[in-house]
């Protein structure tokens, strides 16, 4: 899953989409090393305004809530229940149960596009005992994740806005996209074995502006890049706290291996 995204665009850099730009320089949230999903606070998020001809840059709390909760307490509550900081690329119609999800409708009509500057992740390592044995406990290194050359990437994204009835208050919330882990993934995030999928500027423009069918928009909802594209580095793993992705090396931490690069298998939305 990702829990920890990044949100950190310079006032001198552009939100760029296919032929469409908007300057940052208006938006103070976009300043935010790590983001700490568990927080719910709000978040960078792209819309695509009514004729889908242009976007607009938003906030929306990372957590999706529905429409049928009637105040905060419940809001929160369901969020702790759920966990609907991401929605998984398998389920976008249907849960494991092959019934309709509860992703199905926003996925027609309430798409988003989620910007990322990079995400974190843990890969956990077994604890070395004193007689140097295996223990169960494991340690965790946290990594921040980017895209090779790109200041900023996209999500794909879902949202929904509900009404606290006790204040009054209309709130927008979002999850984003997850898939399958790809290679490199797979070593890093190895407990769960999953990753945000990630769009090309293409892909992110077919989500936000387009109306493509069921199956496609599956289909962009489970895409994994090759790990080739992605860069990585370890952190320090006080990066909740901080909200700072500060690089970091530990001595006794193997390597990843990337003997896998050229062979590597994806699931791919071209």
């Amino acid at each position: 899953m990702c829990y920890y995204n990044g949100q950190r665009v310079s006032h001198s850099e552009f939100i760029r989409l296919m032929k469409l730009s908007k300057a940052t320089a208006n938006y103070d949230f976009l300043n935010v090393g790590v983001h700490n999903g568990f927080g719910y606070k709000p978040c960078a998020v792209l819309v695509a305004n009514e004729d889908q001809s242009d976007f607009e840059i938003v906030q929306m709390e990372w957590g999706y809530v529905p429409g049928y909760i009637t105040n905060r307490e419940e809001a929160n509550k369901f969020r702790r229940m759920y966990t609907t900081l991401n929605f998984k690329g398998e389920n976008l119609f249907t849960n494991e149960q092959g019934k309709k999800s509860m992703w199905a409708d926003a996925a027609k009509s309430r798409r988003c596009i989620v910007l990322s500057t990079g995400i974190v992740e843990s890969r956990h390592m077994p604890k070395i005992g004193a007689k140097g044995q295996v223990l169960k406990d494991t340690d965790k290194f946290p990594y921040q994740v980017g895209i090779k050359g790109r200041e900023y990437f996209w999500f794909p994204g879902l949202y929904n806005q509900w009404t606290d009835k006790e204040t009054g208050e209309q709130i927008n919330t979002f999850a984003l996209g997850v898939t399958a882990a790809n290679a490199l993934m797979k070593q890093i995030h190895n407990s769960k074995k999953r990753m945000p999928a990630i769009l090309n500027d293409a892909q992110a423009w077919e989500w936000l502006m387009t109306n493509p069918t069921n199956d496609r928009l599956q289909q962009l909802a489970l895409t994994q890049v090759p790990s080739t594209v992605m860069e990585f580095c370890t952190i320090e793993k006080d990066y909740m706290k901080t909200q700072e992705a500060t690089p970091r090396e530990y001595e006794d931490l193997p390597p990843i291996d990337l003997s896998f690069l050229d062979t590597e298998e994806l699931i791919y939305a071209e």
